[in-house]
């Protein structure tokens, strides 16, 4: 018998135990349009929304995906519905997710996704784009000039590809037509990443034209600290979550139940009230980023890099290793938590949280996932910290540890000699680093460090980063990764 697909037809079908919107969707008209509409946004700011438009339905969400169509390839059949699975101990719990009204492809959909981010009743376009689209320079902050797609979109100013060109592009349609602008919320995990988005956005406008350039200036650029982890969707995962709902889902959404939300409350043209959906609104978002980007995303980077080297496929499996345990404990209470200034905020509590966290047996994230596009990722969750213990003379044993594995991981060999899959825009770059270095760490160090665009010329001229990394490095390459994390914990 053939199952059903999850569509508004098959809602009332669906089995029994499955949470549905608790609103008409029919009356639901968009408000927020979405760039880069991945997993993290689906698990994460589509279920606030989700949980608010019974009480306002004019915020519904149009996504666009501006790379590839999968998603809305998934989504299109199922009338933008998929499902969400919360997983736990205790087992999946399915729910349904109405808020995205439809998903557009701006490769085929270009001239109707802008016309909709120039209409008056978009009062908010958010981003989830990776670091790398936001075509910048991840060591400063500021725009890429040089960058392939933003050379095209300033030669074609009206046929954008990048997100900075799609927003200046749907800005200047606003300002010619006496229209209000949106204001633009990044959703990434980027330092304060408002400003971010506002310093690159305005920098693209300007080069446009600088009467264009001052209007943009203007422009709401909140900033937000989204937290939730989201692994990678498998088969297996679509078999269950197909099983417990009654209906084929293409692209379910697999997540833990924790989730936060904190956002800088600038909304001039107004907001869902995300508040009573559980997000923090702040007067500023910063403390909470460094807290985010230091504890957690420097502790996962640092497990992804070195679990994948000691063989472990999963940050659990990783999380069952004491050494382990001990090198991200140390990590977050010795070297993160010194350099945050978070007054009310209990670190230790928020520490052992994401090791419990990080414990969830039900949760499949891969280390290989989180390794990805570490060239773009390095910067925020590993070396600000380190810059910051460097400038006060304290140690960065476990923080060097996280930079050597990565610069192991991304030779491309793995410790038994296998082929590592690399993801990262300077993958080809990295590889031939690796080559030219061979078994030499010092030389493998020298070459990763001098690309400037990750590392700044200021780590590269530290003897002790160098020290501590190279140290590590060599470890790494004569002992294994295993053997590296227990040398450093004292195991």
């Amino acid at each position: 018998m053939t199952k059903l697909r999850l569509s508004s037809q098959t809602l009332p079908k669906l089995a029994e135990g499955t949470h549905v919107p608790a609103y008409d969707r029919s009356g639901v008209t968009p408000g927020i349009v979405h760039l880069g509409i991945g997993a993290f946004h689906r698990a994460h700011m589509a279920v606030y929304v989700d949980d608010l438009l019974k009480a306002d339905p004019s915020w519904g969400i149009v996504g666009a995906s501006l790379r590839r169509p999968d998603t809305k390839e998934a989504l299109e059949p199922q009338d933008g519905l998929y499902t969400i699975a919360v997983r736990d101990a205790a087992g999946t719990h399915p729910r349904v997710i109405g808020s995205i009204l439809s998903v557009m492809d701006a490769n085929t959909q270009r001239e109707e996704l802008l016309a909709l981010m120039a209409d008056p009743a978009i009062r908010i376009v958010s981003l989830t784009v990776t670091e790398k689209g936001y075509c910048h320079d991840p060591a400063t902050g500021e725009l890429d000039t040089k960058h392939a797609d933003i050379v095209h979109d300033l030669a074609n100013p009206a046929a954008p590809k990048s997100a900075p060109g799609m927003l200046v592009e749907a800005l200047a349609r606003r300002k010619a037509a006496g229209v209000a602008p949106f204001t633009v919320m990044s959703c990434d995990n980027l330092p304060s990443n408002g400003e971010t988005a506002k310093r690159i956005v305005t920098r693209f406008a300007a080069l446009r034209d600088a009467e264009l350039g001052d209007w943009v200036a203007g422009v709401a650029f909140p900033s937000t600290m989204v937290d939730r982890i989201v692994p990678s969707t498998t088969d297996a995962d679509r078999a269950e979550v197909s099983g417990l709902i009654g209906a084929e889902d293409a692209w379910p959404i697999m997540t833990e139940p924790f989730t936060q939300w904190v956002i800088e409350d600038h909304f001039p043209g107004g907001r869902p009230a995300f508040e009573k959906a559980g997000a923090q609104l702040v007067a500023d978002v910063e403390p909470f980023e460094h807290m985010k980007l230091r504890m957690l995303n420097g502790s996962h980077s640092t497990m992804a890099y070195s679990g994948y080297l000691g063989g472990y496929e999963y940050i659990a499996e990783v999380m069952g290793d004491p050494a382990y345990v001990a090198l991200i404990h140390g990590l977050m209470t010795d070297e993160a938590m010194p350099t945050l200034d978070m007054p009310g905020v209990d670190l230790g509590a928020y520490r052992d949280q994401l090791l419990e966290r990080f414990r969830n047996p039900a949760l499949k994230h891969r280390t290989w996932q989180i390794a990805m596009d570490g060239s773009q990722k390095l910067p925020q969750r590993l070396l600000g910290t380190i810059r910051d213990r460097l400038a006060n003379g304290q140690g960065i044993d476990r923080l060097a540890l996280g930079v050597a594995a990565w610069m192991r991981y991304v030779t491309g060999i793995a410790e038994d000699g296998s082929e590592i899959d690399v993801r990262d825009p300077h993958a080809l770059k990295m590889h031939a680093i690796a080559a030219d270095a061979g078994d030499d760490p010092e030389a493998l160090f020298d070459g990763l460090v001098a690309m400037s665009e990750i590392f700044g010329a200021d780590l590269a001229e530290n003897a002790a980063f160098r020290t501590a990394v190279v140290g590590h490095l060599e470890t790494l390459f004569e002992e294994g990764a295993r053997a590296t994390v227990a040398s450093v914990v004292g195991a």
